[in-house]
């Protein structure tokens, strides 16, 4: 069982105490062994903004029916078919949103996708927070900001990005995930 032992997560174990023979389950907590010198698995951040926990819910007509999951799912399927983990993370509030990206200089991030949501046109706190740690990130909207309300056609993010996908729906995250996996692999 040795041969075995960094893939298993639980075994069965055979109680040959009781009377008659049973079988229980063991949890083992067994981390996988990386090859000495390996290189932690790149990753791509995909950060959503306010509101963006009602997908599916909250104004269809601009943002589909999608919900957050799906799509974060679909997300995370794309990244691994491209070698690349995706983690995605989403907050109501700008604190939690600057404190994900300061975290990302030190946690193997290469690239972030981030709908800012609301704040694309209020935050310039989280537009510094992104300058600073120095991270590429594309900038997605799902609805085409720029037919709608006029406050809605700024951005605090969109000269710092090195991209911005507007109005194309919830695909708008696939083409910038896969165009962050682009420009990872040099390309």
């Amino acid at each position: 069982m040795s041969l075995w032992r960094d893939k298993l997560i639980s075994c069965p174990i055979w109680d040959l105490s009781a009377k008659t023979r049973s079988i229980s389950r063991q949890k083992l907590d067994i981390v996988p062994r990386l090859a000495a010198n390996s290189p932690p698995m790149p990753k791509i951040l995909v950060i959503h903004g306010p509101n963006l926990n009602l997908l599916g819910q909250r104004e269809t007509q601009h943002y589909g029916r999608d919900t957050l999951k799906a799509i974060d799912e679909r997300l995370v399927a794309l990244g691994r078919e491209g070698g690349v983990a995706v983690e995605t993370f989403q907050s109501n509030a700008e604190a939690p949103l600057i404190e994900r990206v300061h975290g990302a200089k030190s946690d193997e991030t290469a690239y972030i996708v981030i709908n800012p949501a609301a704040f694309t046109h209020t935050s310039v706190a989280l537009r510094d927070a992104l300058a600073a740690v120095g991270i590429p990130f594309i900038e997605v909207h799902i609805s085409n900001v720029h037919a709608r309300e006029p406050f809605r056609q700024h951005s605090y993010f969109s000269d710092l990005a090195a991209g911005v996908i507007s109005g194309l729906g919830p695909f708008g995250y696939e083409l910038a995930v896969t165009a962050a996996l682009r420009a990872m692999k040099g390309g």
